[in-house]
């Protein structure tokens, strides 16, 4: 009997509880060391594989952040750098490529505020070079946009994002959300990069229209921290149904990963900029 999976966006926690120890056909799981930050990365390669774990067909790396939840010397900059390789290798391999940066969620609902917050932290670029071709030859164009939420726009995210996309046409688009966990150990301590766009809402129960590149007609790097995990993961009481929990320092864990995965973005789009630069474009 195959048992329903927990509620989870996270690939590495459907894989754990789909295979336990053993190997599931069709998934490839590597687990490394990077600067010090352990990441695995879990590709799910077939059909079948990919309807056992509830993931599209694709590459996810989920990053533990420890070092940087323990403040350690530099290990903002270092994970801001591991974090970017590891959306570089997603990136359209070209030197010149336009990008289309979108921050999903409600910025007024702390938990669900990480995409906005970190297009804050993002910076646009497309407009630049028509204002001085010479000067800003060496960026990258970049556009960014924070459509909101349904019930505050009328619009759907993934509508207005379709619409935005089809205008300027970017050559890859990267969506960044919340998304929900299931296992406490991973709450507001990992980021999630992926090649296989995003569905808002998912984690939480809420679908909405997919971001990915059927829906854009371009690849969608998805980016994610998971910020929430629903209560019955660890109780089967029928009295906390549809009952989510986040950490009590949820401002602080928003505001930190925000700016960490902004300028993960920015170091991928933009490769000639350095962390003290960013510190200075963006203060």
């Amino acid at each position: 009997m195959v048992y329903p999976l927990p509620r989870t966006d996270l690939a590495v926690e459907a894989h754990r509880v789909r295979a336990g120890a053993g190997r599931l056909e069709g998934v490839e799981v590597r687990e490394t060391d990077r600067d010090g930050f352990h990441v695995t990365t879990v590709e799910v390669r077939s059909p079948s594989a990919s309807e056992e774990l509830c993931k599209p067909i694709g590459v996810y790396h989920t990053v533990t952040l420890e070092p940087v939840l323990r403040r350690e010397e530099d290990a903002f900059s270092s994970a801001a750098s591991l974090l970017s390789a590891l959306i570089g290798d997603l990136l359209p391999q070209k030197d010149r490529f336009s990008a289309l940066v979108v921050g999903l969620g409600n910025r007024a609902i702390t938990p669900d505020a990480i995409g906005p917050h970190t297009a804050e932290s993002v910076l646009a670029t497309r407009h630049l070079q028509s204002q001085d071709t010479e000067m800003f030859s060496a960026f990258r164009p970049v556009c960014v946009l924070s459509p909101g939420v349904l019930g505050t726009t009328g619009i759907e995210a993934a509508r207005m994002v379709r619409a935005v996309s089809a205008d300027l046409q970017p050559d890859v688009v990267i969506a960044v959300d919340a998304l929900a966990c299931s296992e406490p150990e991973r709450l507001c301590r990992t980021i999630q990069i992926s090649d296989t766009g995003i569905s808002p809402g998912s984690g939480v129960g809420n679908h909405r229209e997919a971001l990915d590149r059927d829906a854009l007609g371009v690849p969608v790097i998805a980016i994610g921290v998971p910020t929430v995990m629903d209560i019955r993961t660890v109780s089967d009481s029928d009295a906390l149904a549809g009952m989510f929990v986040t950490p009590r320092d949820i401002d602080t864990t928003v505001s930190d990963f925000s700016k960490l995965a902004g300028y993960a973005i920015n170091l991928a789009l933009q490769p000639e900029l350095s962390i003290q630069d960013l510190d200075l474009l963006l203060s």
